[in-house]
């Protein structure tokens, strides 16, 4: 479930602050039934997008100000509670991806096994438990600090068990590769609305959200005829 046709190359603007942004960058969304504002993270429901950065206060701010009816030139009705729903969506399309990625066998998982594939040079990201103990979790993370990889702590033990068809999951590596690189799309987008890496945890190297002001410039792609 990865970005639909998503490239670097391929930009919008952002409602809120009206500047040229990458489609990773950005949330779609789209008018539903009665006024209503749907957002479309895969890019392909019909209709023509409205795209605001992909980070909590963005989103916000497009609600308040209502600029999906500028954008639209239609009355509509955002809920107040967007914002929340974008960050369900997309903390779902983050856990699907990962289940995808044990399926295909480069999501790998347990203390010795991460370790492991992290001491390799293999592991585009090391993926802990929000909640596990921190004796493993500061072995693991002093590891990736030396490996520079990246590090996800923005789910609970119970939401990996879940999405990994595990028992007690905890400790994750997903290796090198397009699914990690997909995966790191959708992990970007949902930084802007809660921290990858806990506080607590220590100095984040990750990733930040967009920001987020009114005219639409619609579905045309920046620059295009």
């Amino acid at each position: 479930m990865g970005l639909a046709a998503a490239t670097s190359d391929r930009e919008r603007r952002d409602l809120v602050t009206h500047q040229a942004m990458d489609e990773t960058c950005l949330i779609r969304f789209v008018a539903g039934p009665d006024g209503q504002v749907a957002p479309d993270l895969g890019r392909k429901l019909p209709g023509r997008g409205m795209w605001v950065a992909a980070d909590r206060a963005s989103i916000e701010m497009a609600v308040k100000k209502n600029l999906f009816s500028r954008s639209a030139k239609a009355p509509m009705k955002p809920a107040s509670d967007l914002a929340d729903t974008v960050e369900a969506l997309l903390v779902r399309r983050c856990l699907d991806q990962l289940g995808l990625a044990r399926r295909e066998g480069v999501l790998i998982s347990g203390f010795e096994k991460s370790a492991a594939a992290i001491r390799s040079g293999k592991a585009a990201w090391l993926i802990e438990a929000s909640d596990g103990a921190s004796d493993g979790r500061g072995k693991l993370l002093n590891l990736a600090r030396h490996q520079s990889t990246r590090v996800c702590g923005a789910f609970s033990a119970d939401d990996l068990s879940l999405a990994l068809g595990l028992e007690n999951a905890i400790h994750a590596v997903l290796l090198a590769g397009g699914r990690a690189d997909r995966w790191g799309q959708e992990a970007s987008r949902l930084a802007g609305f809660r921290p990858l890496r806990p506080p607590e945890w220590g100095p984040d190297r990750g990733l930040g959200g967009g920001s987020g002001s009114d005219e639409d410039p619609g579905d045309e792609p920046v620059g295009a005829d």
